[in-house]
């Protein structure tokens, strides 16, 4: 292979890598991207005459740093780049949220042994609930000792 046809397969493979970047996330092909774009320019010093070889090289490297500099600023913005990444008021959310009433003292049955979590039936309700200190088998008498948001805290009766 002649350097000239090796030089546009490095530039091109290496501007496909890093393009591939953006959606198979994790550094490799970032880095295989940069090393065929380095590659690319050290065959071009090697192989174009002199005024060439240093236009060459230069440009590669101005257009690594562009590419850089408005990748960090402006990809995040972009509508691509907002799909691809995490809210920042992504910390609203809560996990669990419940709709029940059941008042402080409510009495159930436990379906599951509580180790300290498990189910509990409080008035044909299935719940999620959490033994206060102790495991309770499956079958027992259990009150309700605490709620707080969706966490709903148990104790034998």
């Amino acid at each position: 292979m002649d350097p000239i046809t090796l030089y546009i397969t490095l530039l091109i493979s290496g501007f496909v890598l890093i393009g591939l970047e953006i959606f198979i996330p994790g550094g490799i092909l970032g880095i295989f991207g940069s090393i065929a774009w380095f590659s690319a320019a050290v065959l071009g010093w090697q192989n174009f005459p002199q005024p060439w070889n240093h236009l060459s090289a230069f440009a590669l490297l101005l257009a690594g740093v562009i590419t850089f500099t408005v990748w960090i600023r402006y990809f995040p913005k972009s509508r691509i780049g907002k799909s691809l990444s995490l809210d920042e008021d992504a910390g609203d959310y809560k996990s669990h949220t419940t709709d029940n009433d059941l008042p402080v003292g409510t009495t159930g049955e436990a379906i599951s042994t509580l180790r300290p979590s498990g189910i509990a039936r409080f008035e044909g309700q299935r719940l999620d609930v959490v033994a206060d200190g102790e495991w309770i088998e499956a079958g027992l008498s259990i009150k309700i000792s605490s709620t707080s948001g969706g966490h709903v805290s148990v104790v034998k009766a």
